[in-house]
This record gives structure tokens, C-alpha cells and sequence, in this order.
């Protein structure tokens, strides 16, 4: 028999169609068939970095004069409807969510969802909402171990979400053969919500399996996932450059305008969960690789046209993959959790260390970091993270990158919750 998990479940955005995730809420108004709920979250922060002005993709770059700094990396409020049957089951559920800081404010879900109540395994998802790729990606930033999701995540699903719609395969009766199963298909825009209208007639296609926490052993539980991205993005301009043998080769012809230039991403992810003599251990592993399309000066994906001097700009196509490595431990008393994350990410399969010249730019650098840190469930309204993060790029003789950039840097956060 297996063991039960620890009762501080992760919300996993992609389960947001799983209306039994959401136990928590200040607000809880209960009709014959109706529920309405209320929840947030406020994420206040303590930084300080290796150096002024250091480069950073945990709450974004330090001003030039900047090495440390008190912000709010995330305030949260979010609105839950959602309509059941005489079974319980759901029939529609909505969603809105925006986040408010010193930065503005920012809608993150707006999205409505239908089920077929006939058999109950079918529904229907539009609106904005999380893209059904990877584990990480869609673990929920009020749950996550680490303050941020790695460089990889950042840079090609920036703000995780996009505009679409989605079928989902999800049975609701707990009794279905097939419970433990998630399939997801949806197509979406593609630049995600960088940007504020998509730029082109091509959309993403994306789909991903999942298994939820099986018992393999009287102590041991398992999770998976399967990923898939098949998207692109038009080219405005002749000029093209991919690599080959180790640079990048230019591909100018009037008929490269219009086309589609990809954006094609596979991913797999397996999650351990672990009871023994000491507490609870978690280890999470996750591989993503394929075709990224951008500029030269980054890898990230493009949320407008791309444009040089007032031109559009050239596009590059680079192979790529990355990877993120987890391992958590919680004691015997829940309350104390430490952790240990490793990932990296290769922008450029194609070339490494000293071969990248003055031909590349920063956006070809491989970059590997490590974090570890501890958090104190204090109540289940506050939590203390303690983290640090040890930044390593490649060495190469590109100017700023032919030595160890001075990025590391320290977290202390504190979250409410209700």
C-alpha cells in the first residue's frame, strides 16, 4: 500500500481543469450547484547580487548602480466559478487571475472551460491560459521550491501562458480506468503573452501526456510526462542564418520571405516521490531540446516582428536543449524542506566554448546553474525561502563572456497566502 503524500500538494497549472486541486480559498460561497472562491498569494523579496548591475533571470537584471534590492516579485488574486452537476462533477469552470506589483499590473488567466458530462473524460479549454508543455513550466510559482523557473523556461515560454484552446482527455470519476491519465491538444498563438496580439497567421501546436502519482513500491510514488511543441513563426525578411559545421551560414532568397521559419520543442519529465526513516524525498528530473527560432542578440522567443534600424531583422535558427534536476527533502516534521536544483541550458548546440567568436553573441552562450536553499512552512498562510543561486557561463572568447560573469545571487522571500 502506498504512502500518502505530503498534504502541502503542488498546484500544477496545467491541472487547473482538476477541479479537486482547489481546496484552498479565503471565499467560499456554496449554492445547491454552484462554487465561487477566492485566492492570492504576495511574494515580498530581500536580493543581493555578486555585483552592481549583475545580469540576473531570478526577478530580472540589476540596475548598473543595483546590487541589492527589496521588491515584490508577485501579487497574485484569483477568482475560481465553477458550476457542478447533481454528481459533483463540473460542467463549467472559469478562471481570471492578474498579478500586481511594482511593475503594473498584468492579467495571467482569462480563460472559460466545458465538459461533457456524458462520460465524463472530455473538455474544453479557451482563453489565456498556462500552455500544456513541460513539469516545470506549469508548476505554480506559489508552490515552487526555487524563486524562479530556470533560464530555459524563461526564454522560450516567457509568462508560461498564451492565448488559445485546448482539448484535454481527463477523466472526472475517480473510479475511471484511466483516472491517473492527462492528455492534452491545444493550439495557441505562439508569442505568448509578451506580446500583446499575435504577429502572423502560424500557430503552435502543442500536446503533452502526463501521469499522475502512481505507487510503484510500498514507499515510492511516480509521475511522467511527454512534451510536445510544433509551432514557427513567419520570416519577414530574405535573409536567414542556421547553422552548420560549427557557424552560422547565411540563406538570402527572395523566397525565404513568407516562410516559416520553426520553432519545434520535445520534452520528457519523471518525478520520484520518496517516504523514508528521515522524511519525505522528491526528485524531479526533466530534458527539453529541438529548434529555436529568434535573432542574433537572443534565444528568446519573439513576441512582435523582429526589426534592425527600423528594418526587419534577419532570423536565426538554432538547435538547442536543456535540462533541470531537483532533489528536495522535507524532515519528518513537514514544516522544514531543504533543496537542491541544477540546470543548464545550450542555446546553441552547434558550437562551444572557445569556437564562439565575434561570428556569435551572447544568445550562443551555455549557461549552467546551481541553487540550493531552504524553506520554512510556517503556516499554511506563510512561507520563508532562502535560497542561492551560483550562476556558471561558458567560457568563450566573445568580449564579456571570456570569463565567468559575476551573477550569483542570494533570496530571501517571504510569502502570505490565503
Amino acid at each position: 500500500m502506498g504512502f500518502v503524500p505530503d498534504s502541502r500538494a503542488q498546484l500544477i497549472m496545467d491541472d487547473m481543469t482538476d477541479t479537486t486541486q482547489y481546496n484552498r480559498g479565503l471565499l467560499s460561497l456554496y449554492e445547491k450547484f454552484n462554487r465561487l472562491r477566492i485566492s492570492g498569494y504576495v511574494q515580498p523579496q530581500f536580493q543581493v547580487a555578486q555585483a552592481k548591475g549583475a545580469p540576473s533571470f531570478n526577478g530580472g537584471d540589476f540596475p548598473d548602480a543595483v546590487n541589492n534590492r527589496f521588491s515584490l516579485r508577485r501579487g497574485r488574486l484569483r477568482l475560481d466559478y465553477t458550476h457542478v452537476n447533481v454528481e459533483g462533477l463540473p460542467t463549467v469552470f472559469f478562471v481570471y487571475q492578474f498579478d500586481g506589483t511594482e511593475r503594473g499590473f498584468f492579467t495571467r488567466d482569462f480563460f472559460g472551460q466545458v465538459f461533457e458530462n456524458k462520460w465524463s473524460v472530455l473538455n474544453l479549454t479557451a482563453g489565456i491560459f498556462p500552455r500544456p508543455f513541460g513539469f516545470e513550466v506549469n508548476l505554480g510559482s506559489a508552490d515552487r521550491e526555487s524563486p524562479e523557473r530556470g533560464r530555459m523556461s524563461q526564454l522560450l515560454m516567457r509568462t508560461e501562458r498564451d492565448v488559445g484552446a485546448m482539448v484535454s482527455f481527463h477523466p472526472q470519476r475517480k473510479a475511471h480506468p484511466l483516472s491517473f491519465l492527462k492528455v492534452d491538444v491545444g493550439v495557441f498563438n505562439g508569442p505568448g503573452l509578451s506580446g500583446t496580439t499575435d504577429f502572423d497567421s502560424y500557430k503552435d501546436l502543442i500536446s503533452r501526456i502526463s501521469v499522475k502519482r502512481l505507487s510503484v513500491a510500498p514507499s515510492v510514488q511516480l509521475s511522467a510526462g511527454a512534451s510536445l511543441l510544433y509551432g514557427g513563426m513567419q520570416q519577414f525578411t530574405r535573409e536567414i542564418y542556421r547553422m552548420k559545421e560549427g557557424r552560422f551560414e547565411a540563406d538570402i532568397a527572395d523566397e525565404n520571405n513568407g516562410q516559416i521559419a520553426p520553432r519545434h520543442y520535445f520534452g520528457g519529465d519523471v518525478q520520484f516521490y520518496i517516504k523514508n526513516p528521515l522524511g519525505t524525498t522528491e526528485v524531479r528530473a526533466e530534458y527539453i531540446g529541438g529548434t529555436q527560432t529568434s535573432t542574433r542578440t537572443t534565444s528568446e522567443t519573439p513576441f512582435a516582428i523582429p526589426t534592425l534600424n527600423g528594418t526587419s531583422a534577419p532570423v536565426y535558427i538554432r538547435p538547442f536543449d536543456g535540462a533541470y534536476f531537483y532533489f528536495l527533502h522535507s524532515l519528518k516534521n513537514p514544516k522544514h524542506q531543504f533543496g537542491v536544483k541544477y540546470d543548464w541550458y545550450d542555446p546553441n548546440r552547434g558550437v562551444a566554448g572557445t569556437d564562439l567568436d565575434a561570428g556569435f553573441s551572447g544568445a550562443d552562450v551555455a549557461f549552467r546553474t546551481l541553487g540550493f536553499g531552504y524553506n520554512s512552512y510556517i503556516s499554511a498562510n506563510l512561507r520563508l525561502l532562502l535560497w542561492y543561486e551560483v550562476v556558471r557561463n561558458e567560457k568563450t572568447t566573445l568580449e564579456g563572456y571570456r570569463s565567468d560573469i559575476k551573477d550569483n545571487v542570494a533570496t530571501c522571500r517571504l510569502q502570505f497566502r490565503f
